[in-house]
C-alpha cells in the first residue's frame, strides 16, 4: 500500500529518467514540470491515485500543456484534481456552463478550414467578461491552454485545440452594449454577429459593412482582421475597429484604447487595438469591440460586365478606381466559376471573366458614377454590360456572385469546398490569376475563382473529396505554391482569412526573421507559458 502524503490532490509523482532509477517525490505537476523540462529528456510517470496506479510515457514539451488536467478521454491526472478543477469552472459558470460531451467537444474543435478536428478537453460558456476573467486566472493557474470560439466559421483552423485544454465559447455574450448614433460607433459582446448587428441597426439609418459572407461574430472578424466584398470602400476590420476589450492569459482585463475611450483618432502612445486585430487568439480573448458604423446609402446599384480576358476586367478595375468612382464592391468570378453559376443558378451569363460591381451614393451621383463605369469597360472590350437598381433586378444581376460557393461544390457532389485566400497588388492579379489556373489544370484540381479584384485578394474554390487522401495532398502542395506565387509578386500569404495553422511558416517568409523575433518577443512577454491559442500564427522553440 502506498502512503499519499499530498494533500488535496492526494498523489505520489515519481520522475524516472531514461535509463536512471532515481525517483523523486513531488507535491504538484508543476514542479515536476519544471525539472522535467530542464532535463529535456523523455520520461515514465508513476501517478499513483488512490489503489491505481497508471503508467505513462509522454514528451516534456506535451507535459507542460496537458498539466494534471484529465477529464474524459485525457492522458493523466487524478480524478480528484480533476473533479476540483471542474468544480471551479462550474462555479465560475454554472452547471449548464461546463461541457464534457463529445459532441460539444468535436463541434468546438473545427472550423470551415481543410484542417482536421482537433477538440478541446473542455467546453465552457461564459456569460460576461468577468467570468471570461475568473476562467483565464484558473487555467493560468493549472497551465491549461486556452482557445476561443465564436461560431467556428473560420478558415484557417484557429479553433483546434492542437493541446488540448479548454475551449472559451462566447456565444452567451450575445449585447450590444452601447450604440451611439450621433457618433457612428457601437459596442458589442463577442456573440453578436454582422448580421444580428445589422438587424438591431435597422430602424436607425446605420449599418456595418464589413462582409467576410459567412455569418461570423464580429469579436471573431476583429480576432482574424476579416474583411470581405466591400472592402475596396469601407475597408477592412483594422480600419474599423476603434477600442478592444481583451482579457489576457493571466486573466487581467485590458482595454486597448482605454476603458470607454472611442475616438475617431488619437496620437496617443502605441496602437495596441491595431496588435489585437489580427492576433487570431494567440494574445488574449476578446470580450468587447468597439466599431466604427456608416449611414445607409440613399440609394444602390448593382451591374455586370463580361470581359475576354482577366487583363482586360483588371484595366477596368484599375481604371474604374484611377477616376475616382466611389464604388463600393467590385468582385471577379472567372470563367470556371460561371460555368458552374450558369448551371446551378439556371442563369445565362457568357462564360468568361465577369466583373460584378455596386455603387452607392446619391441618386444623381449614381448615375454619373455607373455611365463612368460602363465607358471604361467598353474601352476594355467589356461586353453585355447590364445595371440595375430596384432590389429585385439588382439580386438578380448578382445571384451568380451570390451563388458561387455553393455553385462551385455542385460541381462535385458528395465533395466539400475549401477557399485558399492570397493577396496582390492589383496589377500583378492578372498573372497570377493565369498561373494559377495553370497550376489548377496540371495538377487535376477543381477550383474555380473568385475575388475582390479592387484590392487585389481572390480565393480559389477547391472542391475536394473530404476523404481521398491523395487528393487532400495535393490540395495542400497546390495552396502552398498560391501563397509562395504571391509572396513572389509583392503580395501576402493571406488576406483576410488569417494565419491559423497552416501559414505559419509563409508568415516568417513574409515578414522576415527581424519582424518575426518582434512578434515572438510580444507573444513571450503577453503569453510567457503560450496558453492563448498555441500552435496558431507563430512556430515557438516550446512546441
Amino acid at each position: 500500500m502506498f502512503l499519499l502524503f499530498v494533500f488535496n490532490i492526494k498523489y505520489e509523482l515519481r520522475l524516472v529518467p531514461e535509463g536512471s532509477t532515481e525517483t523523486q517525490t513531488g507535491s504538484s505537476c508543476a514542479a515536476a514540470h519544471a525539472q522535467s523540462r530542464s532535463r529535456q529528456l523523455p520520461v515514465e510517470f508513476e501517478v499513483v491515485v488512490a489503489e491505481m496506479t497508471v503508467k505513462l510515457g509522454v514528451t516534456m514539451k506535451r507535459l507542460l500543456y496537458r498539466n494534471c488536467f484529465k477529464l474524459t478521454h485525457c492522458r493523466y491526472s487524478t480524478s480528484v484534481h480533476q473533479d476540483s478543477v471542474l468544480s471551479a469552472f462550474r462555479t465560475i459558470c454554472g452547471e449548464d456552463g461546463v461541457s464534457l460531451g463529445q459532441a460539444v467537444r468535436e463541434q468546438h474543435g473545427k472550423d470551415e478550414s481543410v484542417h482536421r478536428c482537433r477538440p478541446p478537453d473542455v467546453v465552457v460558456f461564459p456569460r460576461s467578461v468577468e467570468e471570461v476573467s475568473a476562467l483565464a486566472k484558473l487555467c493560468h493557474s493549472h497551465h491549461l491552454p486556452i482557445i476561443p470560439f465564436g461560431t467556428g466559421t473560420g478558415l484557417e483552423g484557429g479553433v483546434s485545440a492542437v493541446k488540448g485544454g479548454v475551449c472559451f465559447s462566447l456565444r452567451n455574450m450575445e449585447q450590444v452594449v452601447d450604440l451611439h448614433q450621433e457618433d457612428f460607433d457601437v459596442t458589442v459582446e463577442p456573440g453578436v454577429t454582422r448580421k444580428g448587428l445589422n438587424s438591431y441597426l435597422r430602424d436607425t439609418g446605420l449599418w456595418f459593412p464589413v462582409d467576410p459572407g459567412a455569418d461570423a461574430s464580429l469579436c471573431g472578424m476583429a480576432a482574424t482582421s476579416a474583411s470581405g466584398t466591400n472592402a475596396v470602400r469601407y475597408g477592412t476590420m483594422r480600419e474599423n475597429v476603434l477600442n478592444l476589450e481583451v482579457v489576457l492569459a493571466d486573466g487581467s482585463i485590458l482595454h486597448t484604447a482605454g476603458r470607454g475611450r472611442r475616438p475617431r483618432k488619437t496620437a496617443a502612445g502605441y496602437n495596441l487595438t491595431n496588435l489585437f486585430v489580427g492576433s487570431e487568439g494567440t494574445l488574449g480573448v476578446i470580450t468587447k469591440t468597439t466599431l466604427r458604423l456608416y449611414g445607409l446609402p440613399e440609394a444602390v446599384v448593382s451591374a455586370v460586365c463580361s470581359f475576354s480576358s482577366v487583363q482586360d476586367a483588371v484595366d477596368s478595375t484599375v481604371q474604374i478606381l484611377q477616376a475616382g468612382v466611389p464604388i463600393a464592391r467590385i468582385e471577379f468570378l472567372d470563367d470556371v466559376m460561371m460555368e458552374a453559376c450558369n448551371r446551378f443558378s439556371g442563369l445565362s451569363y457568357p462564360v468568361s471573366p465577369t466583373l460584378f460591381l455596386e455603387f452607392h451614393g446619391s441618386q444623381q451621383g449614381l448615375e454619373e458614377q455607373v455611365h463612368t463605369a460602363e465607358e471604361i469597360t467598353q474601352s476594355n472590350r467589356g461586353s453585355d454590360f447590364q445595371w440595375a437598381q430596384d432590389t429585385q433586378s439588382r439580386e438578380r444581376l448578382w445571384k451568380a456572385r451570390h451563388d458561387a460557393w455553393y455553385a462551385a461544390q455542385a460541381l462535385r457532389p458528395g465533395c466539400k469546398a475549401y477557399s485558399t485566400d492570397v493577396c496582390v497588388p492589383v496589377s500583378r492579379l492578372p498573372q497570377i490569376i493565369v498561373e494559377t489556373k495553370e497550376d489548377l489544370i496540371e495538377n487535376r484540381l477543381t477550383g474555380p475563382i473568385a475575388g475582390h479584384v479592387g484590392d487585389g485578394n481572390f480565393h480559389c474554390l477547391l472542391v475536394v473529396d473530404p476523404n481521398d487522401t491523395e487528393e487532400l495532398q495535393r490540395l495542400h502542395l497546390f495552396t502552398d505554391r498560391l501563397a509562395r506565387r504571391a509572396l513572389a509578386l509583392d503580395g501576402t500569404c493571406t488576406g483576410e482569412h488569417g494565419v491559423g495553422l497552416g501559414k505559419r511558416a509563409l508568415l516568417c517568409e513574409e515578414v522576415g526573421p527581424v519582424a518575426m523575433r518582434l512578434m515572438q518577443g510580444l507573444k513571450k512577454t503577453l503569453d510567457p507559458g503560450n496558453l492563448m491559442n498555441p500552435g496558431k500564427v507563430l512556430q515557438l522553440e516550446t512546441e
